[in-house]
């Protein structure tokens, strides 16, 4: 059997709640990726131009936030369960950071994204610039998701 890791960001819990359920059903080990310095509700208001979200998604979206820790023998896992929210119609640039601090060459990773309303866009597209792993799969995840429909949807996947 495969080793897997569920690896997530999230910045108000919605995503870790969806990540707590999520490895139980793969039954595999839990990453938070913690930014250096934490993203406050000023730093989240997408309507404030001014804001750290709004200037790291729309105006600089080359930056890569430091994140705080990092994932223990990385080598041991083959499948990466990645988990954000989505801002901007994609992954927040720190998940960028994540993936380019490993070597994920023969990983596969499964993308889940947590948002009100928003699909994945072209996610997927621009975080396979920031790593030589295979995405195999991406969905967007309703945050009241159950525990049956995350075991349904786990039964598609094919790693």
């Amino acid at each position: 059997m495969s080793k897997v890791l569920v690896a997530y960001f999230s910045a108000t819990g919605t995503t870790k709640n969806v990540a707590e359920k999520l490895v139980k059903v793969v039954d595999g080990d839990l990453f938070e990726i913690v930014p250096e310095e934490k993203y406050t509700s000023a730093d989240l208001n997408w309507q404030d131009s001014k804001s750290r979200s709004s200037y790291e998604m729309k105006d600089n979206p080359s930056f890569r936030p430091a994140i705080f820790n990092t994932v223990n023998n990385m080598d041991q896992y083959e499948i990466i369960f990645l988990g954000f929210p989505i801002w901007w119609y994609v992954a927040p640039t720190i998940i960028n950071t994540f993936l380019e601090s490993y070597d994920l060459k023969d990983k596969k990773i499964v993308v889940f994204a947590t948002s009100g309303s928003s699909g994945l866009g072209n996610t997927i597209k621009k975080l396979q610039e920031s790593t030589n792993a295979t995405f195999i799969s991406g969905k967007r995840i309703d945050a009241n998701i159950s525990k049956i429909e995350l075991q349904n949807w786990v039964k598609t996947l094919k790693y």
